[in-house]
């Protein structure tokens, strides 16, 4: 919990902040803020109003409409640069502070915030409630508590809201003690309070706390959205029985409820009682259709996908970019190059916006789909490029047999100061060990801790691969037995496979000794191994071997798994 100054540390922040901007006079008990409140009665904010001294009705509804435009859009960098290009203008609008402060909480740049804040004080309007709160609100999803508490008390004079942004800077920022004594000290609470308390507690995982606030609410201000925060609570920590209680128990629900009931089965891969909750919805919106589009495809169900995705059309529903990105997803799991073009024509035509999950879709969609010319074009049009969009080019590289390109492209984002990821380094390696770059290979393995990054079976069974089919099996098996976990059916199966290839019948003797003295359960894939030994044995003409492997594999019941193509006959997959 935190500990806070006495009542003048608050005005020695506010003064630090207005550094001589304010001449060094600025008020500092209460009484004297009172006064200097008083005695500047043209600087303080009138809320509801639109009329700031200094400045006409007009000029301030263009800056706030143009402002709040970008906002509404998520373009809070937009909106940032749209009020510093006309304050270096010398226009000076004090009513805009609380939409720019909002945007520089969305940014997370408290910089620019502190600087709209030394404005205020500077222009003694910072006594607003209106100004004071959103300076709460900023400091707070910054990540800045100290100075959002030192903000509110500051404050001369604070609303119901005001309280509540306190409340929700704690809770989002992990002090849930410090939210909870806030909290008892409120002398009036709304509705807002309590979803505050119920939802900032369920988002941290304590669900126990969330329900006891839950069924705390006085029931004159418990409404369906309060029922809802409870059931996304739950949904969103796994516990399925406990929201399906909460859910079923609602007077009314929202779509945010029907929603989050489908997102949290499809979490739990329970892909069939999340469709029977959505059938169940009397009328769809579409954040209902998203969430199923969304759950299939996440789930590897990328034909529903589609399908749904279809229906919501024909249902006369518009997608968007949520839509597209799982949509996007599912053309690139079947591999449906014509599908996944055709999804990209329609983002072109409907105007939809290209945000990082869209860009990061086509990217990934294109590259799975071999298509690797359009795919890097798009990558290299994105203004951002975040680690999902490097990892699908490196991945895309790499399995289309382009290794030298991955390897380019991993070297391009190491200089680019983007940070690789576990992924990265899976499919770099992969490419490594598809094209023979053994010394390149090792060198990028041993890389992993630089990144503190924990290496995985995964990765081990690339770099063992990578060895066995340079032919150095010695050292693919040494590196076997020193493996800091237990190997698997992969690496097993790698280490067989290089004594295929290089017909080494020693070490794949060694091998079949190692597999046999493992947990026989170790994976219900253990036939390829059977297949792997008898393809070795026949190859090296030791057929009653190989036979022996193969009545092995009969008397255990294991059968060949039967290969499947995919083909795509006008618009439908077969």
């Amino acid at each position: 919990m935190t500990v806070w100054p006495a009542g003048d540390e608050s005005w020695k922040f506010v003064s630090e902040l207005s550094g001589d901007i304010t001449g060094g006079s600025y008020p500092k008990t209460q009484l004297e803020r009172e006064n200097h409140k008083t005695q500047n009665p043209s600087k303080s904010l009138k809320q509801g109003s639109d009329f700031y001294p200094g400045k006409g009705i007009s000029s301030l509804s263009k800056w706030s409409h143009l402002i709040r435009s970008y906002l509404s859009q998520g373009a809070s960098r937009e909106a940032l640069l749209a009020y510093s290009g006309f304050r270096r203008k010398g226009v000076y609008l004090l009513g805009l502070a609380p939409l720019v402060l909002k945007a520089c909480a969305a940014l997370s740049t408290v910089k620019h915030g502190k600087a709209l804040h030394a404005e205020s004080v500077k222009n003694g309007v910072d006594f607003d409630v209106m100004i004071g709160t959103s300076l709460v609100c900023m400091y707070a999803k910054c990540g800045d508590v100290v100075d959002s508490r030192k903000v509110f008390d500051y404050m001369p004079e604070r609303n119901v809201v005001t309280w509540n942004a306190m409340i929700c800077g704690y809770l989002k920022n992990g002090d849930g003690k410090s939210a909870v004594l806030l909290f008892e000290k409120m002398s009036k609470r709304t509705a807002v309070t309590w979803i505050e308390m119920i939802d900032g507690f369920a988002k941290s995982g304590d669900t126990g706390t969330a329900r006891r606030f839950f069924d705390d609410v006085p029931s004159e201000l418990r409404n369906v959205v309060t029922w809802t925060v409870m059931v996304d609570g739950y949904a969103s920590n796994g516990e399925m029985e406990a929201a399906r209680e909460v859910f079923e128990g609602m007077p009314e629900r929202n779509f945010f409820a029907w929603s989050s009931m489908i997102s949290g089965y499809c979490k739990k891969s329970n892909v069939r009682e999340a469709r029977a909750i959505f059938d169940r919805i009397p009328v769809r919106n579409l954040v209902n259709w998203n969430s199923l589009i969304s759950g299939y495809a996440q789930n590897g169900f990328s034909e529903e996908a589609l399908e749904a995705f279809g229906k919501m059309q024909a249902e006369g529903f518009e997608p968007d970019e949520v839509t597209i990105a799982s949509v996007l997803s599912a053309c690139s799991q079947l591999g449906l190059l014509d599908a996944g073009k055709k999804v990209h024509h329609m983002i072109n035509r409907k105007g939809i916006k290209l945000n990082q999950f869209v860009l990061n879709g086509l990217v990934d969609m294109y590259a799975k789909c071999g298509d690797l010319a359009n795919a890097r074009l798009i990558f290299e049009g994105m203004p951002h490029r975040n680690c999902a969009c490097w990892n699908s080019m490196i991945s895309g590289f790499a399995v289309h047999g382009q290794s030298r390109e991955a390897l380019e492209f991993f070297g391009r984002m190491e200089d680019s100061h983007k940070r690789p990821d576990e992924i990265t380094f899976l499919s770099v390696l992969s490419a490594c060990a598809h094209g023979g770059f053994v010394s390149a290979g090792l060198e990028i393995f041993s890389r992993m801790e630089k990144y503190g990054l924990i290496t995985g079976i995964k990765h081990y069974g690339c770099l063992i691969d990578l060895l066995g089919r340079a032919g150095r099996i010695k050292d693919a098996y040494d590196l076997v037995k020193r493996m800091p976990m237990k190997p698997n059916d992969a690496v097993w199966g790698a280490l067989l496979g290089a004594c295929r290839v290089h017909l080494d019948m020693e070490m794949a003797d060694r091998v079949v000794e190692e597999i046999a003295k493992a947990d026989p359960n170790i994976s219900s894939g253990c036939d390829s191994q059977y297949v792997l030994l008898s393809n070795i044995y026949a190859a090296s003409d030791r057929w009653e071997k190989a036979e022996k492997m193969r009545m092995k594999m009969v008397n255990k019941g294991f059968q060949k798994t039967p290969g499947c193509s995919s083909i795509m006959l006008g618009n439908t997959s077969e």
